[in-house]
């Protein structure tokens, strides 16, 4: 069997399913196919994700996405979906806000400094202010917070449905399978080729395959590297109903919370958790790691605020990073192969600026080159060029 598309888009996530929107949106008129292997998305780095928002970051290009992509998180609710189906992403607006002790006070001061100059909108909050922020939290080894007053969070599963049906609403098609093979001939992208046998005529192929973006790289015969990390998060019940609303909360170790909201009258006030061990060996893992709640997570949240030492219902997942050698995406036309575009490897970041990244795609499918934003620092060779990037505000 045989197909043709203008645009095959590999993977299905907010990723690719924002860059098939922005296309629709840009007033691209071709054939769009979206490939996703597994259509309820269990494993999808999206689908399990926090759901954090923030533009703390010390590279002015990722400031910028980020501040483009906060302008649609304001009205994601009432402009994508279907006009039966609008999606609840409810993006809050509750603020970013990480915490210094001594240890930490130096480096935050720094990146505070190289985020204020990449044209963040941050600000140094005082510990006399931090108290009235956040009463019942332990702030005796607290010397200032930074605080993203524009950041917050989204539901992530919500994210996903509303791109994925705006998307299929402007006439993106999607069809499930497993891309094995990529086509190409005299240095340009001719197409793909799935597990079933089906094959796909196609001038350009993105590449937002997530988690698994590097593997894909490598049917196309490059060296892209983009590796599965996993990530633990928690979810629990708190004790009673909490009198106020928690922003993303950064402790010094690196532990962070945010409300996981009720979202009907009644329904329990709960929190997400989440902290990256870096020196989790890469792979497709997705094994809940219990211990870590009881070795990490809770006395860190407990030391920080003891109130919520009765918390209940404790429940562990994992998802899956994309992490590149810098921490950085890889985003944009790989130079040793026409048509191929790079739209991976945000590294935990990806669901935060994935509007800008489906512009970032539109614009590369349509002209050619970025326009909006000036991504030639995320280009796909840079790690074979030595050129990475460092921006100390990863998490």
């Amino acid at each position: 069997m045989s197909e043709r598309a203008e645009v095959v888009i590999v993977g299905g996530g907010v990723v690719g399913c924002s860059a098939a929107w922005h296309l629709r949106q840009d007033g691209f008129s071709g054939r769009i196919l979206v490939i996703e292997r597994d259509p309820s998305y269990q494993r999808a780095s999206s689908f399990l994700a926090m759901g954090g928002i923030r533009q703390q970051f010390c590279t002015p290009v990722t400031v910028q996405m980020v501040q483009f992509s906060v302008e649609l998180w304001k009205k994601f609710d009432t402009t994508l979906g279907t006009p039966t189906r609008r999606p609840r992403a409810w993006f809050r607006q509750r603020g970013y806000l990480f915490l210094a002790n001594g240890a930490t006070a130096s480096a935050l001061t720094k990146r505070f400094n190289e985020e204020k100059v990449a044209g963040a909108k941050v600000r140094m909050v005082a510990v006399d202010e931090l108290r009235r922020m956040l009463p019942d939290t332990m702030l005796d080894d607290i010397l200032f917070g930074v605080l993203g007053e524009d950041d917050g969070y989204a539901n992530p599963r919500e994210v996903l449905a509303g791109f994925r049906a705006g998307a299929e609403l402007s006439g993106a098609e999607f069809m499930t399978g497993e891309v094995t093979a990529i086509d190409q001939r005299a240095g340009a992208i001719t197409g793909v080729r799935l597990a079933d046998g089906t094959r796909i005529a196609a001038p350009i192929v993105v590449n937002a395959a997530g988690a698994w973006a590097g593997r894909l790289a490598s049917l196309a015969g490059l060296n892209v590297p983009v590796e599965p990390l996993r990530q633990m998060l928690f979810r629990c019940t708190l004790p009673r109903p909490w009198p106020y609303r928690f922003p993303m909360l950064i402790d010094p170790g690196g532990v962070h919370w945010r409300h996981d909201d009720a979202t009907e009258p009644g329904g329990a006030d709960k929190l997400i958790l989440a902290f990256t061990n870096w020196g989790e060996k890469p792979g497709e893992n997705f094994t809940a790691d219990d211990d870590r709640w009881k070795k990490e997570f809770y006395p860190a949240m407990v030391n920080r605020v003891p109130d919520l030492h009765d918390v209940t219902d404790v429940h562990g997942w994992a998802g899956l990073y994309e992490m590149t050698p810098d921490h950085n995406p890889v985003l944009g036309p790989h130079p040793g192969l026409s048509g191929l575009i790079f739209a991976n490897g945000f590294s935990g970041h990806g669901l935060m600026m994935s509007p800008a990244t489906g512009k970032v795609v539109s614009e590369f499918v349509r002209l050619g080159r970025s326009v909006t934003f000036d991504v030639g620092i995320f280009a796909p060779d840079r790690f074979e060029r030595g050129v990475l990037i460092h921006d100390a505000a990863t998490i």
